[in-house]
């Protein structure tokens, strides 16, 4: 090796750690070899004997800082053990570029594309950390720790004249293509849209291997499209024989020994209210008055509990995909069919088997006694939302009166609620009419009216109060108890204070002194801009600086809904949490002691993390019902809000249907643009000229790109 330099001028300093961050993102490419430096100097492309001067003098650097190690005189392999390596979850965006999430560490550190590694979407990886030019912490993947995931979904491309192809991943975030050789096509034709199971990548490879396991039809076709969007997630839309058949054993009828052990309700008033075409009726309301004038309202929920037992294959599979998903055209059910449309819905006319939760109630909602256990009852009406709807506004109707009573304890209930803290977003949700063939022919927006509240206010009511009696003694103090909360942290302060300097230049005030101050200023905040041409991007900005709630057993509260302690009990048919909290709830009744935190705590973030996967693939399936909505639409004109903005474009969205399209910055041929984050809003550097977040912009219908779920608008002029 050349003679060593004793001495690194202040200087040089940034070009050394510049160089030496391109030194650890070559030696990572294969973190096992041996280097020595004229192998780094070629592998970094400095080659003339000044550059690698350069490259000595930054070799000594990194040795001295233990970034590298010399194994023998002149010879060098990257240390994996040093104090700049950091673990954590890798996240790409569409420019290929990652950041990393490292749990104890504020802020996430950024990772540029030619120093990924191997790395995919989701993995877990060992990252190097270094401070590019003096300043940006930056990293570089030097191994894949844990792959999230090893099958993907894409289109198969067929190499002409050759027996192998790759596949194309749908997912812009998963940076490569898989090789897949002759073999493992698995009777995939050209462009057939499929799933692919990565098996190997050998180091220094550009691309891994897979083999083809399931051909899932021609892309841009409804039925691929779904079963895509549900493979790409790992979400099942079947269920494996076995659970089937276990589940068609389960015995069906109400036998009177049982209900003998149960509190009997059958004779008091009982309904459902629940979506017109919802088929899985999983809670019920009672009500009567009692002799002193008060009400006794039951919240009484499907046993699920009864006939799903631990141990069971069906327990095994409810408990492995935790949550039903939702998609526009159907329900992948997280409980067989004859569970959660025949054996646990509260079907009118029929006897049922229930978990309650039975309130004495006066005039002004306040509870004054309360009672938890098993029960046995009999619905007498099935009610959709729009005919108790009708009722609360007519007074008119069977079972009007007893509709109208718990309409009014309801809005006191949630009057109180939102007094002592509760947030109010209340944003309507896209649904669509669809044909016979699933095709979609209208766009519709489900808004919430006093019957959903209604039903909203008691479910809360239950879960908040189950939540309590397991979390509290009579004298307040916790008792300890291992349980499954539904939990919502406090928002992060830094996006409330730029929220609140945002919202300023509107004439909006927000006072964040307390937590209870901070709720009460974006209740008045949503209030004050309805209506208003800005609500739209106040809405928006003010549900991203909320926290993401999640299942766990640190009862931290809910700071959305005001609660101290909550959990979700009232839906055990499409949630495993509350299939948990079911269990639990009976244990205590039972006298049991409090079961072990640690497998709870596992189950929460398994819940969790499954919950999060099923909001993404609904949203994926309403991206794409959006997408074949609009094209039909290509080429129309609409007026959209901007309700996006990055620094490659914004999102304009059409409020009569929902549908969001991009602009790109490149395709803004009047002026070059440039993105502000601080004011979310893009601005051309000659003219001025300004496209924010909330602003009405006049849009035509470019392209409608099915198999990606993207749209693209142009700006018109006006």
């Amino acid at each position: 090796m050349a003679k060593k330099s004793k001495f690194i001028s202040h200087k040089n300093n940034h070009k050394l750690q510049e160089i030496g961050r391109l030194i650890l993102g070559f030696m990572n490419k294969q973190s096992s070899k041996i280097y020595n430096y004229k192998q780094i100097a070629d592998g970094i492309d400095y080659k003339n004997p000044r550059q690698r001067e350069l490259v000595i003098q930054s070799l000594h650097k990194l040795l001295s800082e233990e970034r590298i190690k010399e194994v023998e005189k002149g010879k060098y392999i990257i240390n994996l053990q040093i104090e700049g390596t950091l673990t954590g979850i890798i996240d790409f965006n569409q420019a290929g570029n990652a950041y990393v999430k490292v749990e104890g560490v504020e802020g996430d550190v950024f990772i540029h594309s030619k120093n990924v590694k191997d790395a995919l979407q989701g993995d877990k990886v060992l990252i190097v950390t270094y401070h590019f030019k003096g300043r940006k912490l930056e990293g570089s993947v030097l191994e894949v720790i844990e792959r999230n995931r090893d099958e993907f979904v894409g289109t198969f491309q067929l190499i002409k004249h050759k027996d192998f192809g790759f596949v194309v991943c749908d997912k812009k975030t998963i940076n490569t293509d898989i090789f897949v050789p002759k073999g493992k096509i698995g009777g995939a034709q050209d462009g057939d849209k499929v799933v692919v199971k990565m098996t190997d990548w050998k180091a220094g490879e550009k691309n891994p291997e897979g083999e083809i396991i399931k051909v899932l039809g021609a892309p841009g076709e409804h039925e691929t499209e779904i079963h895509s969007i549900l493979a790409e997630y790992g979400l099942p839309y079947t269920f494996p024989e076995e659970v089937e058949k276990e589940a068609d054993e389960i015995d069906r009828q109400i036998h009177e020994s049982e209900a003998a052990k149960r509190r009997d309700m059958r004779k008091i008033c009982t309904f459902t209210i629940d979506p017109k075409d919802a088929k899985d009726f999983d809670d019920a309301l009672s009500i009567q008055k009692l002799e002193n004038g008060n009400w006794e309202i039951g919240v009484h929920i499907a046993d699920v509990s009864h006939y799903v037992v631990p141990g069971t294959l069906l327990d095994d599979e409810a408990y492995d995909r935790a949550t039903s998903v939702y998609l526009v055209d159907r329900v992948v059910p997280m409980l067989p069919e004859v569970l959660s449309n025949d054996v646990c819905s509260l079907r009118p006319n029929e006897d049922k088997y229930t978990f309650s939760a039975v309130f004495e109630l006066n005039d002004n909602s306040e509870v004054l006694k309360e009672w938890f256990g098993r029960t046995v009852i009999h619905s007498d009406r099935r009610f959709s939302y729009e005919e108790a709807q009708e009722r609360i506004e007519t007074g008119t109707g069977d079972l009007a009166e007893e509709i109208l009573v718990l309409d009014r304890l309801a809005k006191t209930l949630r009057k109180r609620r939102i007094d002592n803290g509760a947030i109010t977003f209340d944003r309507s949700e896209v649904r669509f009419n669809l044909d016979e063939n699933s095709q979609p022919i209208g766009v519709y927006f489900k808004v919430s009216k006093d019957s959903n509240h209604l039903i909203e206010e008691f479910m809360l009511l239950a879960n908040r109060k189950v939540s309590e009696f397991i979390s509290l003694k009579r004298s307040g103090e916790p008792t300890g108890n291992t349980f499954i909360y539904r939990i919502h942290d406090d928002p992060d302060p830094a996006k409330l204070e730029a929220l609140k300097e945002f919202v300023s230049t509107f004439g909006y005030k927000m006072d964040l002194a307390n937590t209870k101050k901070v709720a009460q200023s974006l209740n008045k905040l949503l209030g004050d801009v309805k209506g208003k041409g800005e609500e739209n991007m106040i809405e928006t900005l003010a549900m991203r600086s909320m926290s993401k709630a999640v299942y766990s057993t640190n009862p931290i509260g809910h700071y959305g809904l005001g609660f101290d302690y909550y959990s979700h009990f009232t839906s055990p048919i499409r949630r495993y949490p509350d299939l948990i909290a079911h269990r639990l709830l009976q244990h205590y009744l039972d006298g049991g002691k409090s079961p072990n935190k640690d497998d709870i705590e596992a189950k929460s973030k398994h819940c969790s993390s499954m919950e999060r996967l099923a909001a993404d693939a609904e949203r994926d399936s309403i991206k794409f019902m959006q997408v074949k909505f609009m094209e039909k639409h290509l080429g129309e004109e609409f007026t959209g809000v901007i309700s996006g903005v990055a620094d490659f474009g914004f999102w304009v969205q059409i409020p009569e249907n929902g549908a969001e399209g991009l602009i790109k910055l490149r395709d803004l041929m009047d002026d070059s643009y440039s993105y502000d984050a601080k004011n979310h809003l893009v601005q051309g550097a000659r003219t001025g000229n300004q496209y924010q977040l909330g602003d009405e912009v006049k849009i035509k219908v470019m392209k409608a790109n099915l198999i990606q779920k993207q749209l693209d608008f142009k700006i018109i002029s006006e």
